[in-house]
């Protein structure tokens, strides 16, 4: 016959059991205490980030108004008769941040499609890595690379190009950009479950009918996050359009003149020369705030166009 245990043997087997039960119920609240702590420093740290940029932001309104920062045509803060155009930086900033999207958005998701819909796995496998490689080069290099590389070539069949202009910053730049939009897009048309590709051709549609009607509006999250991401990359961009662009604050939208974006300002006036409690050193936030203002406002639009698109599919 099977024995069992005494009453007393099972009151021994809990008490020894209770204190290990108890160990690691407290080691995972311990864990959870940990992982919720990282998450409130990131939370944190990006509260600091916005608090000291309106505190800041603030104080420089407080000695030159609103109204002037938007309605000025000439961005000249560090001059005695300062003026401080704002739209002067935007549209430099505006017009390089085109140029990179007009090359990083249609080659990097064409290259997306490519890897994951046409090449093979052993193609993807070397292919991938390679080009994201770019992703790594230091955008100094990118910044000397567009300044005496691309600018004389464009020199020899674009008549007035200077030597700093915004169309060989805008160029580079959106070669640097590129292996954003085509790593993440990459990622999200991998991941589209191939029923749906089977489904497709199960209907009897082509290839490219299945690509454009059915992977891709599938992956239109990703594909649209890392438009996000590259959008967001070029209008922050520092070194390119620092170097190759020169430091010219005009308002104008000929790539063919050198201009001065609002990174290359706030590296201007970052080196060191303008005394910290100046007006002039006030500006990089407010400069500053305007390049939060614009990611903002981009995010939140891409959140709201793949709402309204997944709502349109559903």
């Amino acid at each position: 016959m099977k024995s069992h245990p005494s009453p007393l043997a099972r009151s021994q087997d809990a008490q020894m059991w209770q204190p290990k039960r108890n160990l690691s119920k407290w080691s995972e609240q311990l864990v959870k205490y940990i992982f919720a702590a990282f998450a409130l420093i990131s939370v944190a740290t990006t509260l600091g980030i916005v608090f000291t940029l309106i505190f800041e932001t603030f104080e420089f309104f407080r000695e030159v108004p609103i109204f002037r920062f938007l309605t000025e045509t000439q961005w000249t803060p560090l001059f005695t008769n300062a003026k401080f155009g704002i739209w002067v930086l935007v549209s430099a900033t505006f017009m390089t941040s085109v140029i990179a999207l007009f090359v990083a958005l249609p080659v990097g998701l064409l290259a997306a499609i490519c890897l994951s819909e046409y090449a093979s796995p052993r193609v993807r496998q070397w292919l991938k890595p390679t080009l994201e490689i770019l992703a790594g080069v230091p955008t100094v290099v990118y910044g000397y690379f567009a300044l005496l590389f691309i600018t004389p070539i464009l020199q020899t069949f674009i008549p007035g190009l200077k030597t700093f202009n915004g169309l060989s910053a805008g160029l580079v730049m959106g070669i640097a950009i590129l292996p954003f939009v085509a790593s993440l897009s990459e990622d999200a048309i991998y991941a589209v479950p191939q029923s749906l590709r089977q489904g497709s051709y199960a209907l009897g549609t082509t290839k490219r009918e299945t690509i454009t009607g059915v992977v891709l509006p599938a992956a239109l999250s990703g594909i649209v996050a890392s438009f996000v991401l590259a959008v967001a990359r070029a209008v922050g961009e520092t070194m390119i359009v620092t170097i190759a662009a020169g430091s010219n604050p005009t308002l104008t939208f000929d790539p063919r003149v050198p201009v001065q974006t609002m990174t290359a300002f706030i590296v201007q006036v970052s080196l060191g020369d303008t005394p910290a409690t100046s007006l002039a050193f006030k500006t990089i936030f407010a400069v500053g705030m305007m390049l939060f203002l614009m990611t903002f406002v981009l995010n939140i639009f891409s959140f709201w166009f793949v709402r309204r698109f997944q709502e349109k599919y559903e």
